[in-house]
C-alpha cells in the first residue's frame, strides 16, 4: 500500500438500516451526549451556510459542520430541502449526505447517506423532550401530519414513553393516513392505530402526547384540543395557534436563541410581542443536566419546539458509523492511490 493512499467507508441508507441504525435509543443517547459535550465546550459549532435558490418556495441546500474535540471527529451534513418536490414531481423533499473525518491527520473516514440520520435527529430530540416533559403514564399519542417526520416521531415517542398504546393520526388526504397505517402498524404490532379521516380534532383531542409534523404554515392545532397534562412536540414551522403556547406551563426549546430568529410559532409570537425570553422555561439541555426541572405535576401542559442542532446530527452520524463498521457493512471507497505528481502515467493524462 502506498503511503499516500487514502480510503474511507461508504455507507448507503440500506447499509445503515441493515446494521441496526434505525434505533431511536442509539440516536437519543448520541444526541444527549452531543448536547452535554457542547455545554462542556467540547464541540466546535460554526455557523451553517445556507444557499437559497428560490425565495418563494425556499428551495435550498445547507452546509452544517461540527467537530467533537474529545472524539477527534469532524463532520458535515450537506442537506437539500426542496418543498415543491412531492407535489410537483412526486419525490421526497429532503435528501442529505454526511462526511466524517478524523482530525489527527484530517482524512475522511466515512461518506454516508444522511437523510436517515437527519430524520433520526428530529425524532430523537422529540423523544428526549418527551422523556422529561410527558407524563410517564401517557397512553394516547395524536398526530397532525402523517409524513416521514411523523413516522420517526412515533418510533421515538414509543421509545421514550413505552406505555403508549394508541396512535391517532390525521393528514390532509385519506391516502396519506392509509400509507401511515400500512407502514407503521407492522413496526408496532401491539399499538392500536386510529385514522382520523382528516379531522384534526379527532386525532389530538384528549391525547396525552400531541405531535404536529406538517409542511403547512397555518395555526392547525387549537388550544382547546390540548388537555391538562398533555405534552406537545412542535416539529415544523407554524403549526399551532398562539393560545396553545400561552396556556402551557412550560415552554422548552432545543435552543431558544436560535428558535426566536426563525419562523416557528414561538418565533412569530416573539416578534409580535406575545412571548418573551422569560416565558421560555429553558432549553432541553437545561433539563437534561438538571439546571431546570422537567415535568413537575401531572396536570401541567408542556410544549417543546426544536429548530435543529447540526452538531447533534454529527454526533448521531458518528454513533451510526461505529455501529455500521462493527457490523461489517459498507464499502471501501478509495479517495486516492498516490499524490498527483507520483502517478507513473501522469504524462498521458495531463492537458496543457
Amino acid at each position: 500500500m502506498s503511503n499516500h493512499e487514502i480510503h474511507c467507508q461508504y455507507f448507503s441508507q440500506e447499509d445503515l438500516l441493515g446494521s441496526g441504525c434505525l434505533d431511536l435509543s442509539l440516536a437519543m443517547d448520541a444526541a444527549e451526549r452531543a448536547m452535554l459535550d457542547y455545554r462542556k465546550g467540547n464541540v466546535l459549532f460554526p455557523e451553517k451556510i445556507v444557499q437559497i435558490f428560490n425565495d418563494e418556495t425556499q428551495e435550498r441546500i445547507n452546509c452544517l459542520p461540527a467537530t467533537f474535540t474529545n472524539e477527534k471527529i469532524c463532520g458535515v451534513k450537506w442537506v437539500s430541502v426542496f418543498p415543491p418536490n412531492p407535489v410537483k414531481y412526486g419525490i421526497q423533499n429532503l435528501s442529505a449526505v454526511i462526511i466524517l473525518s478524523e482530525i489527527e491527520h484530517g482524512f475522511p473516514i466515512a461518506f454516508m447517506e444522511g437523510t436517515l440520520c437527519s430524520n433520526l435527529r428530529v425524532g430523537a430530540m422529540g423523544g428526549l423532550a418527551a422523556k422529561h416533559l410527558a407524563r410517564k403514564d401517557s397512553k394516547v399519542i395524536g398526530f397532525i401530519g402523517a409524513g416521514e417526520q411523523a413516522k420517526m416521531h412515533l418510533l421515538a415517542m414509543k421509545t421514550a414513553v413505552p406505555g403508549l398504546e394508541e396512535c391517532r393520526f390525521a393528514a390532509k388526504e385519506p391516502k396519506e393516513e392509509e400509507v401511515f397505517f400500512n407502514e407503521m402498524s407492522p413496526l408496532l404490532p401491539d399499538m392500536k392505530f386510529t385514522p382520523a379521516n382528516t379531522v384534526l380534532a379527532d386525532a389530538v383531542s384528549d391525547a396525552d402526547i400531541i405531535v404536529t409534523a406538517t409542511s403547512a404554515q397555518a395555526p392547525l392545532l387549537k388550544a382547546e384540543w390540548m388537555k391538562p397534562g398533555a405534552f406537545y412536540s412542535h416539529v415544523g414551522g407554524w403549526e399551532d395557534e398562539y393560545a396553545v403556547a400561552k396556556q402551557c406551563d412550560k415552554i422548552v426549546c432545543d435552543d431558544w436563541d436560535t428558535v426566536k430568529h426563525r419562523t416557528q410559532t414561538l418565533s412569530r409570537m416573539y416578534k409580535d410581542g406575545e412571548l418573551t425570553d422569560n416565558d421560555v422555561h429553558g432549553n432541553l439541555i437545561d433539563i437534561i443536566d438538571g439546571t431546570v426541572p422537567g415535568r413537575e405535576s401531572e396536570s401541567e401542559r408542556t410544549y417543546f419546539n426544536a429548530v435543529g442542532l447540526a452538531y447533534a446530527d454529527v454526533g448521531i452520524a458518528h454513533a451510526m458509523y461505529l455501529r455500521a463498521r462493527e457490523a461489517g457493512m459498507g464499502q471501501d471507497l478509495k479517495i486516492q492511490n498516490e499524490m498527483i505528481f507520483e502517478h507513473a502515467h501522469l504524462k498521458n493524462w495531463v492537458r496543457i
